[in-house]
């Protein structure tokens, strides 16, 4: 027996040093904004009353996605009418709410389209620092161990018309924000500990008309480097700017058509993938071009069954994803061709994510699936109720899963 153990302790042993070392889920759809939970152990299965290490009660109406550094959780909530926003910080051990903030009232909240919340944009976290954004309302640094708000800004206009949706990002010393307004469209880059203008750069897009409902967007953007350069690829209404993220100087653009643009983007295989709500869809483009790159630089595009909410994730040579209708597709990321599709159901707005060659689905209503990410055929391994459905997407904590559903936070875990 005491052998026995032994074994089984070395073979627990590395496994705990793994998890410990795993990235934190700091920000929206987790440590490099491409819904990947590395070699994770996820639960396959659960229920309300099955593997639920705690299920704490959050108030407030709010879409914005959890973020985990360390033993706290981050997210934000709002009054349903907008006129309170709040960073909510939760014990990752207990569930025992440890602050809860009320980090702006707001006397007089824009109109935010019921379907959305005041409180949608997924904050960033980092050692000591969170990072809370309700677009134009407010944003805001406070020192995650005390809660204390270190410093806010409030005097970057932008009407959203139908609510706030973008989530910021960290790069290096910069706390980038994007506003694609029915007024105005520009990116902004803040000094992290300041909150200090670095650089604003003001959309450089047609949208070829004066309608400001056609120039909306809510797309988080994301950093990469390909053949050493860097580049911020921005999702806009009818286009995509990619800008070096240090100055704010465009790189170059792509034309594709459509507005209310929310997935982020991902790199892979030497492309951008790029979402929008409808024109080309989903294309993928090549970021070595400079200047508008329409003509030369889209590889390939796909309209079909392609979401308008959900981003992507992409698992080898392989890109998977749910459209808004809950139908499930794979494509074939040289070329953009469907492998496979399959109808799933429900309405989705959470983003997927994946470990250890599976795929984990989050609907609207009640009901969340887990499926094998498998190029040559859909194969459905769980489906999994909770009380509530997912406007937000999970992250991931060491081998847990943690779950915003519309009224409560979850630690999932075997």
């Amino acid at each position: 027996m005491r052998t026995r153990a032994l074994m089984f302790a070395a073979v627990l042993l590395p496994l705990a040093a793994t998890w410990s070392q795993a990235e934190p889920w700091n920000q929206f759809r987790g440590p490099r904004g491409d819904g990947q939970a590395g070699s994770a152990s996820l639960p396959l299965q659960w229920s309300e009353t099955q593997n639920v290490a705690w299920k704490t009660a959050i108030h407030g109406k709010a879409w914005s996605s959890p973020v985990v550094w360390g033993d706290r959780i981050w997210l934000t909530s709002a009054t349903e009418d907008g006129t309170q926003l709040f960073a909510v910080c939760v014990d990752a051990d207990s569930g025992k709410i440890l602050h809860d903030i009320t980090v702006f009232e707001i006397a007089e909240p824009m109109f935010c389209y019921p379907y959305n919340s005041y409180a949608s944009p997924t904050p960033v976290v980092e050692e000591g620092r969170v990072w809370v954004h309700f677009g134009s309302a407010g944003t805001a640094c406070l020192d995650a161990a005390s809660g204390k708000v270190l410093w806010v800004r409030q005097d970057l206009p932008c009407d959203h018309w139908r609510g706030p949706g973008s989530s910021p990002i960290v790069f290096r010393h910069l706390l980038i924000l994007s506003f694609d307004g029915y007024d105005l469209q520009y990116v902004v880059a803040l000094d992290k500990d300041t909150g200090k203008t670095v650089w604003k750069a003001d959309r450089s897009i047609d949208y070829g008309t004066d309608d400001g409902d056609y120039k909306k967007a809510y797309s988080t953007p994301a950093v990469f480097e390909h053949q050493g350069r860097l580049q911020l690829v921005s999702p806009s209404a009818i286009g995509t700017v990619a800008y070096n993220p240090l100055t704010g100087d465009e790189l170059w653009k792509v034309y594709h058509g459509g507005y209310n643009a929310a997935a982020r983007p991902l790199y892979s295989h030497g492309l951008v993938i790029i979402s929008t709500q409808n024109g080309l869809r989903l294309l993928a483009v090549r970021p070595d071009g400079t200047g508008d790159v329409t003509k030369t630089h889209i590889a390939w595009s796909c309209t079909r069954q392609t979401p308008t909410r959900p981003s992507q994730l992409i698992v080898g040579d392989h890109l998977y994803m749910v459209n808004d209708q809950g139908i499930v597709s794979c494509l074939d990321i040289h070329t953009g061709q469907p492998t496979w599709t399959q109808r799933m159901g429900g309405r989705h707005s959470a983003s997927p994510i994946h470990a250890g060659g599976r795929i984990w689905l989050f609907d609207e209503d009640d009901q969340s699936w887990v499926i094998e990410a498998n190029p040559r055929e859909f194969r459905l391994l769980a489906e999994n109720p909770l009380d509530a459905g997912c406007m937000a997407s999970p992250a991931v904590l060491g081998n847990a899963l943690i779950i915003r559903t519309k009224t409560h936070l979850y630690r999932i875990e075997r």
